[in-house]
């Protein structure tokens, strides 16, 4: 078919034609968010799940929705090597003056503002990567400090007064959450917290990897009671039929009944590869009837692109003893890898490769279950390192 035409969208965080599966998950946000604006107790929502689960895609809706309903939004995704007052400070001072804008001038807003200055300069002192060159003014003796928890804490309170008088609620939206450093990811979590005490409207809405749970825990003990943690995990049969099926009809095209069960099984129902697949099945159709031969064909396009691009980016991330490690744990097979059968396989020690293992989990490779068991955080990552690697060597060849 016209490729033109083709609705399916396979990106990073692009929103699916039809974003089907996820209503509860939703609603459960957009009632935590309409709480903290009515002076309800409300708990933020740290959203975990593997990559390609459409953690980003749900995150982005959900700030939408809170946009459209006059909420102050605060977006950031946090890369590996930033600190969250570099991408933070920005992010709040636009929706401080959009706040500033929409409502009636108050002195609040202003003083908050110059808070706001006050810890711009106490943070470029102590992180390199802040670069704020907005000249703000400043309110000498609040947020200026220059120790993290202190001044965040100074700050978010004198911003939930700010946005609580002018009746709304300011809602952090932070995806990627699990490279926050453990300093300043406490920090946050303290901020949040006395906000929660003091009844100021201040949530945060935040997705990251599996490993967020236990991360927010070390980070501070009380972080279990301060949010909720959805697991986003692959689509249910139904719901990943109506992703692939509803786009296809509306367009005047369908799939046979064994179309759509090879792709499901293809993809495991994970909705970036439903795009994947529905994309290429829907450029290889010769007629508005997508056939299982169609979909074969599919399966090679979409597998050859996922290598060469998805796969491929992480893969070259990764040194030659982080290849091996992941390639030991394809060799396994299972979707749960023992530590100890891991380094058999390697030929080492387990306390030998606890390094390489560590260095796996901080780039978001891997993420421990419980008994000390492995997983990719990556679907289908493990077929690809025996496409990529197809013979195994020990570590030491």
């Amino acid at each position: 078919m016209d490729p033109r035409t083709n609705p399916y969208a396979p990106g990073a965080g692009t929103q699916p034609p039809e974003l089907s599966g996820r209503d509860e998950i939703i609603e459960k946000a957009a009632i935590a968010v309409d709480r903290c604006r009515a002076d309800l107790p409300a708990r933020g929502l740290l959203m975990v799940g593997l990559r390609g689960v459409g953690k980003t895609v749900l995150l982005t809706h959900i700030s939408q929705d809170a946009e459209a309903k006059g909420y102050a939004v605060v977006s950031i995704e946090m890369p590996e090597k930033r600190s969250l007052p570099a991408l933070l400070i920005p992010a709040l001072r636009s929706a401080l003056l959009k706040i500033d804008r929409m409502a009636a001038s108050g002195a609040l807003i202003k003083k908050t503002l110059r808070v706001l200055g006050s810890f711009v300069e106490a943070m470029k002192l102590k992180y390199a990567d802040v670069e704020f060159s907005v000249n703000l003014e400043k309110q000498l003796g609040i947020a200026d400090s220059g120790d993290l928890e202190h001044d965040l804490m100074e700050l978010f309170i004198e911003v939930g007064e700010a946005v609580k008088e002018k009746k709304t609620a300011l809602i952090l939206f932070i995806d990627e959450i699990q490279y926050i450093k453990e300093d300043q990811f406490a920090a946050l979590i303290m901020a949040l917290h006395k906000c929660a005490q003091k009844r100021l409207p201040v949530l945060l809405i935040g997705a990251g990897l599996p490993q967020l749970i236990a991360q927010a825990g070390r980070a501070k003990s009380y972080a279990e009671r301060l949010f909720e943690y959805p697991e986003i995990g692959p689509l249910s049969q139904a719901a990943a039929e109506k992703a692939l099926a509803i786009p296809a009809e509306r367009l005047k095209m369908h799939y046979t009944k064994e179309a759509l069960s090879e792709i499901l099984r293809q993809t495991q129902t994970y909705p970036y590869f439903l795009q994947e697949w529905g994309k290429h099945a829907w450029d290889a159709a010769k007629s508005s009837s997508i056939t299982l031969e169609d979909v074969k064909f599919a399966t090679e396009l979409a597998i050859s692109e996922l290598d060469a691009s998805f796969f491929r980016v992480r893969f070259d991330r990764l040194t030659p003893a982080e290849k091996k490690y992941l390639r030991a744990m394809a060799e396994l097979e299972t979707s749960a890898c023992r530590s100890g059968d891991i380094a058999h396989i390697l030929q080492r020690e387990v306390q030998s490769v606890a390094p390489i293992r560590a260095t796996l989990v901080a780039k978001g490779m891997i993420y421990s279950l419980s008994h000390g068991d492995n997983a990719f955080t990556v679907p289908l990552f493990g077929a690809y390192m025996k496409r990529v690697m197809p013979h195994f060597a020990p570590l030491n060849e």
